[in-house]
């Protein structure tokens, strides 16, 4: 235990993105799951006066219909963060399943998963989305947990395949068949570890994709106007005027909580790229180094300077002790 905490405590230090990124995304997430704990009120009770300027009572003041903002910030983000979630894992789970097999197996498996992965390719999320809102006359925000990651994950796969096309050529691989290991094994033990990364970043991408969408439709007036999000609270302060009668906290509150996850999310997969990329990883290797030469010159020429001022302090003592003594004599 003590020896996992140490790692997590180095490794915490040593990226500070990656630190700040899951401070933030935790954050987020705890006060949204949690949301009994730092609000009495519920999103939808009217509970004030309209648009009540944020105080003691209402943290982030009140909607026009005299609901909490900030009761709606909590409990709006558990379906934001549900959407996201629920799309990434998808768009994770196809992109692996379809991306390892199309590369390791080849031949008929491999014409057959690309054919369908091209075919996915080509249908637009956002377009269908449109579409389907326009007859149904909403979208409901697990639909577009369902859409998002139903048509995103051919790209993962595609990049996703060529990492197996390459990793299965490689020693550990033939080593691993010539021992007679069996082939889901090998995929499990040997290939899959070494998309890692990979798979992480393709799930950070597409959570914030799928937050961001599911924002965007919401505000433009497509998504389900009974369900309290992000986007939601962003069309109902638009469509009420907010920032006309200077009701700005009904804008910059979801704004906030919108950019806070995206920002978060981001900083982590850039520290995940630093780690798995070679080139990047090596390059903070140098940076490193390079720090530490120069505080260590530093130091050296510090302590150069405290030598020479120690010197010169004995050489003016000796020089003071010799003049004493000729004045004595």
């Amino acid at each position: 235990m003590k020896k996992t905490l140490s790692l997590c405590k180095q490794f915490l230090l040593g990226n500070p993105k990656a630190a700040v990124g899951i401070f933030m995304v935790a954050a987020v997430v705890i006060l949204c799951f949690a949301a009994p704990l730092f609000t009495e009120y519920q999103p939808t009770a009217r509970i004030a006066r309209p648009h009540q300027a944020p105080s003691w009572d209402h943290i982030l003041g009140t909607t026009r219909m005299g609901r909490d903002v900030w009761a709606q910030v909590l409990y709006g983000g558990r379906t934001s963060l549900m959407v996201g979630f629920v799309a990434g894992t998808f768009v994770m789970l196809m992109a692996m399943v379809v991306g390892v097999s199309s590369g390791y197996f080849g031949g008929r498996v491999d014409n057959t998963l690309s054919f369908f992965t091209n075919l996915v390719m080509v249908i637009p999320s956002l377009p269908l989305m449109l579409v389907l809102a326009a007859f149904l006359g909403q979208v409901s925000p697990f639909a577009i947990a369902v859409i998002i990651g139903a048509t995103s994950w051919p790209w993962g796969a595609r990049v996703i395949r060529s990492q197996t096309l390459a990793i299965r050529n490689r020693d550990f691989v033939h080593a691993a068949q010539v021992m007679g290991e069996t082939k889901p094994r090998m995929l499990f033990a040997e290939v899959m570890p070494n998309m890692m990364s990979i798979l992480a970043s393709l799930f950070i991408g597409t959570v914030i994709f799928a937050i961001m969408t599911q924002a965007t439709l919401e505000f433009i007036g497509l998504g389900d106007p009974l369900s309290v999000t992000w986007g939601g609270m962003l069309y109902n302060a638009d469509q009420t005027s907010a920032i006309r009668i200077g009701a700005w906290w009904e804008i910059v509150a979801p704004s906030v909580a919108l950019a806070s996850v995206a920002i978060g999310l981001a900083l982590i997969n850039f520290s995940i790229d630093e780690i798995s990329n070679p080139k990047l990883k090596a390059q903070r290797i140098m940076a490193k180094y390079r720090r530490e030469e120069k505080k260590a010159e530093k130091l050296l020429k510090q302590k150069q300077l405290l030598e020479q001022k120690q010197s010169e302090f004995k050489n003016k003592e000796f020089d003071n002790t010799a003049t004493n003594a000729g004045g004595t004599q």
